[in-house]
């Protein structure tokens, strides 16, 4: 998987995202916010305190992470078997 190179927050829920294969633009992650964990972005300026950390995720807080996985499939459109070509078929269960 290609890592997160640069993160930064932008207006309405939206980040702004460079991966290390060149894909860059903006995911709107307005659908989380006010939910659950994500309630803390309505704090002022939370939000915009977007970073990496160290091990990769996209991160707020040590309590609010995104992966860098997902992100990179919403970004790109891919689905999980384009980026991850090994993925094996489910088992079927009798």
């Amino acid at each position: 998987m290609t890592s997160v190179l640069e993160v930064r927050a932008c207006e309405g829920y939206r980040i702004w995202i460079r991966f290390a294969d060149g894909s860059a633009g903006e995911i709107d992650l307005s659908d989380l916010a006010g939910k659950g964990i994500f309630r803390a972005w309505d704090e002022e300026d939370v939000f915009g305190r977007v970073h990496l950390a160290p091990h990769g995720a996209v991160a707020w807080s040590s309590e609010i992470e995104l992966c860098p996985d997902a992100l990179y499939l919403e970004l790109t459109g891919k689905s999980p078997r384009q980026v991850f070509p090994g993925l094996t078929h489910p088992v079927s269960h009798a």
